[in-house]
């Protein structure tokens, strides 16, 4: 509706966010096409093109709605439609990145297996063909107390969980870990 974008996560893979949907939706306006998170993108780097300015795309809504996802999808769709996919792995490395936030940024919970407990800001490079050259991503509003307290059937951060299932590792030793490392955190 208009340029807000309101997305549901419908819990299954749909194909919805394939190649070919991408190329769809590339060059369209606005509003010629059923919203999707590819219009929404479609405009923002269109108007970063043509009007030389950033743009910015805020994706909100409630726990596991897709937020993170719908981000991957639009960084997708910036790498495959700035032809910089075929030419550069920044974008990979980009997308890459995600599973390494969400180790140390996303915790179980009630709702969510893999729930985002921080906000995400994350910042594109582009160069003068519109390629990706790179991103860098901050955070915000890190749920500090989940360090110390889990409701009833939630969990810590995942990196918890991930350093307990590999303390029996040579390359554990490495880290320097295993003399503080004695926190009754329970493994998976």
């Amino acid at each position: 509706s208009g340029i807000v974008l309101v997305a549901i996560n419908p819990y299954e893979q749909l194909p919805i966010y394939e190649q070919d949907v991408i190329y769809a939706y590339s060059g369209q306006n606005m509003g010629d096409m059923d919203p999707h998170i590819f219009a929404v993108a479609e405009e923002a780097y269109k108007q970063m093109a043509r009007d030389e300015k950033n743009q910015s795309i805020i994706v909100s809504g409630e726990s596991g709605a897709g937020k993170t996802v719908s981000a991957k999808y639009a960084m997708r769709f910036f790498a495959t439609v700035g032809g910089s996919a075929s030419e550069t792995n920044i974008e990979a490395k980009v997308l890459a990145s995600s599973p390494i936030m969400e180790a140390i940024g996303n915790a179980k919970t009630t709702r969510n297996d893999n729930s985002s407990r921080f906000g995400k800001y994350i910042q594109i490079g582009f160069d003068k063909r519109y390629h990706i050259i790179g991103a860098n991503m901050r955070t915000y509003l890190l749920e500090k107390s989940r360090v110390v307290f889990q409701a009833e059937d939630e969990r810590n951060y995942h990196i918890f969980y991930q350093l307990c299932a590999s303390s029996s590792l040579p390359e554990f030793k490495d880290l320097g870990l295993s003399k503080c490392w004695h926190i009754p955190v329970p493994c998976w």
